[in-house]
C-alpha cells in the first residue's frame, strides 16, 4: 500500500524558507517520478517541481531559483525546500508520486497523493 506523508509547512514572513518533506512507503522515491504540486484558493492545481528517478529536476517558472527539489534514498523521503517565499507562494502543497507498471497489457501509470500541507507567506 503506498503512503505519502507530507511534513513542514506552516506560517512564514515574506523572504522567509521552509523545507517540506514527504514520506514515502510502498514505493522507492528513486523508482519514480516524484513531484510537488500546490493548489491555492480559486486557482488550479499546479505543478511546482519534480525529480524523476534518474534525478532530473523541473520546476515551474515562478519558482526556479528560489525552490529546490530533492530526495533521500536511505530515508525514502523527497523534499522542496523553499527559500525567499513570496506571499503568492501561499497554498496547500501536495507531494505525488507517478508509478509507472509495466506489463504483457502494456505500461500504466498511477498516480499517489498525500494529504497536503499549508504554507502561508505573510507579506
Amino acid at each position: 500500500q503506498v503512503r505519502l506523508v507530507e511534513s513542514g509547512g506552516g506560517l512564514v514572513q515574506a523572504g522567509g524558507s521552509l523545507r517540506l518533506s514527504c514520506a514515502a512507503s510502498g514505493l522507492g522515491v528513486s523508482d519514480n517520478t516524484m513531484s510537488w504540486y500546490r493548489r491555492a484558493p480559486e486557482l488550479q492545481r499546479e505543478l511546482v517541481a519534480a525529480i524523476a528517478n534518474l534525478g532530473s529536476t523541473n520546476y515551474v517558472d515562478s519558482v526556479k531559483g528560489r525552490f529546490t527539489i530533492s530526495r533521500d534514498n536511505a530515508k525514502n523521503t523527497v523534499y522542496l525546500q523553499m527559500n525567499s517565499l513570496k506571499p503568492e507562494d501561499t497554498a496547500v502543497y501536495y507531494c505525488a508520486a507517478t508509478v509507472r507498471r509495466c506489463s504483457g497489457n502494456g505500461c500504466f501509470e498511477n498516480v499517489y497523493w498525500g494529504q497536503g500541507t499549508q504554507v502561508t507567506v505573510s507579506s
